[in-house]
């Protein structure tokens, strides 16, 4: 690694421009808004927890219900900073249950081009690449769509392996 010196002044640099500071503080205002948002319309199918904000590279929070939980398994929404896309994760609470789950799922759409384990998850899946923040309101109604969707297509394979 570099010098951290180095590192830490060229970050300082870009916080001093403030284009990384606001871009960074609106996704996460925008983050907490779709929770927000999810709690009104949604609560009846999940649980939201609160925003994690990650090291600038995500931005999430875990969602839940009781089929999930008797699995030890959570959703996350999350933004992905560096891919700058919304994705959905299956996750376990514990790394066995992450593990127990991926093994069952190594072979399903979701996972089949991949060799290991995502870092975090089971199983990733994106709901909107390349969104427009332009448009907020028509960007959050889109993840929902995505949410609901692909947290329902998951759910039922989950089920099967009962």
């Amino acid at each position: 690694m570099k010098n951290l010196n180095k590192y830490v002044s060229a970050y300082q640099d870009q916080l001093k421009k403030g284009d990384i500071l606001i871009a960074y503080n609106e996704l996460v205002k925008f983050v907490m808004k779709l929770r927000t948002e999810f709690i009104k319309t949604l609560s009846d199918q999940y649980s939201f927890a609160g925003v994690l904000h990650g090291y600038m590279d995500y931005t999430y929070f875990y969602y839940s219900n009781d089929f999930l939980k008797t699995k030890k398994l959570k959703f996350g929404l999350v933004l992905n900073h560096l891919e700058m896309r919304f994705d959905v994760w299956l996750l376990g609470n514990t790394k066995p249950i992450q593990e127990k789950y991926w093994k069952l799922s190594k072979n399903t759409k979701w996972n089949k081009d991949k060799d290991e384990m995502p870092e975090y998850a089971i199983l990733e899946t994106t709901l909107v690449e390349n969104p427009d923040f332009n448009d907020l309101d028509k960007l959050a109604e889109r993840i929902e769509v995505q949410m609901i969707k692909s947290s329902d297509e998951i759910l039922n394979y989950i089920r099967t392996l009962n």
